[in-house]
């Protein structure tokens, strides 16, 4: 049984708890906060310990695995000293605000043997693996355009007294916090990309990064594609991913198939598109309007991975990537220009 610890007490934190607890082989046995006192309660719903301070609980011989869970911009100290306490760990996107961060996290857990995993649950939607299998078979033909968009709202509410939005704590914005999921499946669905050119503003908030992008995106394999995402168009839309070719196009809105249509037909697409077909809106218009299942997934295969000696899909240096390609963005409007990656 792993014995898993919780760093950070908010509501993404509760995500986590809700999946450890539906795992055979995973218990929450601990969980703190920054001293908003919810760890506390969180502790008493799920049967684990409240301690005082991230220090405390990755120290504990009670936590084997750490999941991290605070701020975006405080990810890297605990995950150092997790390294440094030989345990594994599980953080949550983006892996840190900067490569520069996340690269020192990469060399404290290689140096110490240890795993160092990040939280990407788009990834794990039944759709995803249907598009993977898609794309090794390359049904798509060669591919032309790959595009994410992610048309969300938020008030001021949101922001106000809030990390969010602040470039210490949350590194960007609409980009960095709500988009990089779909930035992350986007590369990991077609690679690298080689060149990007970026608008980003801060269009509907008073707040310190942006609320509004759009970029433009050449590929090592030659495809087009763009990027939007902004937390600025009331009352926000299913975020959706694109991809077109000369043999075949798929379009996902959130975790449906809106278009699954091939040159080549094979009979188990029409059981796809009745299985998966029906497009939803979770998730346009309200932060929390998530499951746990795909973070369960996750968690699974993480703690598979410690089992095996497997490698974890998304480890360190893959979750880096959508980073990386957010630093070329936020570079290419500072300075105006086409960035090569």
């Amino acid at each position: 049984m792993h014995k898993l610890g919780i760093v950070g007490a908010g509501a993404v934190a509760d995500l986590h708890a809700q999946a450890i607890a539906s795992l055979p082989n995973a218990q929450l046995t601990g969980c703190c906060d920054g001293g908003s006192g919810r760890a506390k309660a969180l502790a008493d719903q799920y049967g684990a310990t409240a301690f005082t301070g991230y220090q405390e609980l990755i120290e504990s011989p009670d936590v084997d695995v750490v999941l991290i869970a605070t701020p975006s911009g405080l990810h890297l100290q605990p995950v150092i000293l997790a390294a440094a306490q030989g345990k594994p760990v599980l953080c949550e996107k983006p892996l840190e605000i900067t490569t520069d961060r996340i690269d020192q996290m990469i060399a404290a857990h290689e140096r110490a043997g240890t795993t160092l995993g990040c939280i990407f649950n788009y990834r794990y939607d039944e759709v995803v693996g249907h598009i993977r299998q898609a794309l090794s078979q390359q049904r798509l033909g060669k591919i032309t355009y790959a595009a994410v968009r992610v048309p969300w709202w938020r008030d001021e509410a949101y922001y106000a007294g809030s990390w969010k939005g602040t470039q210490a704590l949350d590194g960007g914005g609409a980009l960095m916090n709500q988009s990089i999921h779909m930035v992350d499946l986007l590369q990991h669905l077609m690679g690298p990309v080689q060149s990007l050119f970026a608008y980003t503003d801060t269009l509907a908030h008073d707040i310190e990064v942006e609320d509004t992008a759009v970029v433009g995106l050449r590929f090592a394999n030659g495809a087009l594609g763009q990027i939007y995402g902004s937390t600025a168009a009331y009352p926000g839309q299913p975020r959706q991913l694109d991809l077109m070719g000369t043999k075949g196009t798929i379009q996902q809105v959130e975790d449906s198939l809106a278009v699954w249509a091939f040159a080549e037909a094979r009979p188990e697409d029409e059981k796809f598109r009745a299985d998966f077909g029906q497009a939803g809106t979770s998730g346009a218009a309200d932060p929390m309007a998530i499951q746990y299942a795909n973070h369960a997934r996750c968690i699974a295969e993480f703690l598979g991975s410690l089992e095996t000696g497997t490698p974890f899909s998304v480890n360190g240096k893959e979750a880096r990537k959508s980073v990386e390609i957010l630093e070329a963005v936020y570079r290419s409007q500072a300075e105006g220009r086409l960035v090569r990656l």
